[in-house]
């Protein structure tokens, strides 16, 4: 069980600050991957948080594989995010003040394959045509990738 699963044991839903990893994957079309989330039906790039004396790069890697079944050869830091954006409350009532590391992955290797349970879709696509329903708290990495652009 993860760090922050044994700390709602304690806490319960009361906020808590929440260091994640996350991976914007670009293919070779220059489309990015999302995935559609399991727990509220929004879009967002890959990530999770990092565990106790987990390196963020660790992280990122291992909650892109787990969540789309490749492996991120390479990784850029795009930026470090946080502030009231990140701030969220999930369907279960638990209550996170996030700081996301988000990264871009260009170079990458394996099969694309949602985890079951938390992943609902994979999908590239183009910047003129993302989802409207993007995970709130990922929008401010989203819109500072297309500024870059």
């Amino acid at each position: 069980m993860g760090y922050i699963m044994n700390l709602r044991k304690i806490v319960g839903h009361r906020p808590l600050l929440q260091v994640g990893a996350g991976v914007i994957v670009v293919d070779e079309q220059d489309r990015i991957l999302l995935q559609l989330r399991s727990d509220n039906h929004t879009w967002g790039y890959s990530g999770g948080s990092v565990e106790l004396d987990e390196k963020v790069e660790a992280a990122a890697k291992r909650e892109l594989y787990e969540e789309t079944g490749l492996i991120a050869e390479e990784l850029q830091l795009l930026g470090v995010f946080s502030g009231k954006e990140l701030h969220n409350v999930y369907p279960n009532g638990d209550e996170v003040s996030n700081i996301d590391i988000v990264y871009i992955c260009k170079k990458y290797s394996g099969k694309l394959h949602r985890q079951a349970g938390e992943v609902e879709k994979l999908n590239f696509f183009k910047i003129s045509e993302l989802p409207e329903n993007i995970f709130k708290p990922n929008l401010p990495a989203i819109k500072e990738y297309i500024s870059k652009k």
